[in-house]
């Protein structure tokens, strides 16, 4: 999880039985999103965050992966952001992470756009 997102998503992501790390555990608060991209390549991670930097970066590296959840919610609050998160991990086949996505999420709704763009 990107520092943007509340350390306690994580927490409620794990109990889900998923493996979540907050970059702040990690003590890489201040990682610039390149090497994000990179370590979560290297461990087959999803990056979790509200940057839209993310988009941007994958758009111009061409790469398949790592899976991103973008959140552009107006509603930030840990528990409206694992609602919606909830939803996405019910109705997107853990296999389609594996292959690259990234998944913007709105308010209303949420769309997903298989890597590379």
């Amino acid at each position: 999880l990107d520092m943007g997102v509340s350390p306690i998503c994580g927490i409620w992501i794990n109990e889900m039985g998923y493996d979540a790390i907050h970059l702040n555990d990690l003590n890489l608060n201040k990682l610039p999103d390149n090497e994000i991209i990179t370590l979560a390549k290297s461990q087959n991670r999803v990056i979790l965050t509200c940057d839209n930097d993310f988009g941007t970066l994958m758009a111009f590296s061409k790469s398949q992966l790592p899976s991103v959840i973008l959140f552009r919610l107006n509603d930030f609050t840990p528990k409206n952001v694992f609602l919606k998160l909830s939803i996405i991990l019910n109705e997107t086949p853990e296999n389609q992470f594996l292959t690259g996505i990234f998944i913007t999420v709105k308010e209303e709704n949420y769309r997903i756009r298989h890597l590379p763009f």
